[in-house]
């Protein structure tokens, strides 16, 4: 591309939409330009987001006995992954895992259930628990149940969950490679439902599944139009036993690249670094947060994440701000 990524940035705050080839031209872009790549990025998050930093964390309330047939998820049907299985834990459980959420600063705890879709009951626990959790703390709720019925979905917006997840992982083209249990569709329907219910959506990615870039530049753009507030980007972090197992197509300047593409067509939006960022974003993990403005501390669902306290830490280094009502500061969590 002969134009700068920093005059590309410039034209996409004045309402430019890039094309489809500029977006091929992110991801294939050099190496030795990645760096005048993160500063446009950079440019764009700045002016919608300042230096700060959103803090999400994961509670994996049910675990394994999925269903469905993931190609990278260690918790489906067809994964032989040496994982614990367990049914949806108790309410008490959830309220722990909000009070470790507060003291860590985290702006959204994220109440996560394995399975195609919660049933009733699990709802009606869930709905408990946040009622609970809004009572004592000033934090926003994300649910992520699996594909959610209109009147499961009333029921979460009235006891104040503020987000729902449901990734649509992957390009409507590569779908059937990744899963053939439920459609690509299923999943835009899910994030449609919580839309209509005023629930916030997200939606997000897993890259390195043996997609293409024109696959990944898809992947954004559908977000786009399906105006998800918030988009975690996953980079496959294969685990043995799934049948994703051994794939390695990653290296950290191409993650850096994809979260690049994800601030040029969704500049207004949350752009979060996901799973996997440990794995494949390797030492260069700092730089993402140039393009990106949030991150998941703790651990994942199956996999463990990164010590809190070394993310703190990278905040504090890179300058950034925790993007918080709490008063306490990144420097003070270093500390503790």
């Amino acid at each position: 591309m002969n134009k700068s990524w920093k005059s590309l940035a410039v034209d996409v705050l004045g309402g430019k939409e890039i094309s489809d080839g500029e977006a091929l031209s992110i991801l294939q872009s050099p190496d030795e330009e990645l760096l005048e790549l993160l500063n446009g990025a950079y440019h764009i998050r700045k002016h919608y987001y300042g230096n700060k930093v959103k803090l999400n964390m994961i509670i994996n309330t049910k675990s394994g006995l999925c269903p469905e047939n993931c190609g990278y998820c260690s918790q489906s049907i067809v994964s032989k992954a040496p994982i614990e299985k367990y049914a949806m834990v108790d309410k008490d459980t959830i309220l722990r895992g909000a009070e470790k959420a507060h003291h860590l600063n985290v702006g959204t705890y994220c109440i996560v259930a394995s399975g195609r879709g919660p049933s009733n009951r699990d709802v009606d626990k869930v709905v408990s628990a946040v009622k609970e959790i809004k009572e004592n703390y000033n934090m926003k709720v994300c649910a992520c149940l699996g594909l959610l019925k209109e009147d499961q979905a009333q029921k979460l917006k009235e006891a104040g969950v503020d987000r729902y997840n449901h990734n649509i992982n992957t390009s409507e083209n590569h779908h059937e490679q990744i899963t053939t249990s439920h459609t690509y569709d299923d999943r835009v329907n899910t994030v449609e439902i919580a839309k209509k219910q005023g629930i916030s959506p997200c939606s997000g990615i897993i890259v390195g599944m043996k997609e293409s870039y024109q696959d990944v530049v898809d992947m954004a753009k559908s977000l786009k139009v399906l105006d998800a507030d918030s988009i975690p980007v996953n980079f496959l972090h294969a685990i043995d036993g799934t049948p994703l197992e051994g794939t390695n197509e990653l290296d950290p300047r191409y993650c850096l690249k994809v979260l690049c593409l994800m601030r040029f067509i969704n500049p207004t939006k949350e752009i979060r670094i996901s799973g996997g960022r440990e794995v494949n974003l390797r030492s260069l993990q700092p730089l993402g947060l140039y393009a990106a403005n949030s991150i998941f501390v703790g651990d994942y669902l199956t996999t463990a994440g990164q010590q809190e306290n070394a993310d703190h830490q990278m905040l504090k280094d890179l300058g950034f701000e925790i993007d918080y009502t709490n008063e306490i500061t990144a420097e003070d969590l270093v500390n503790q």
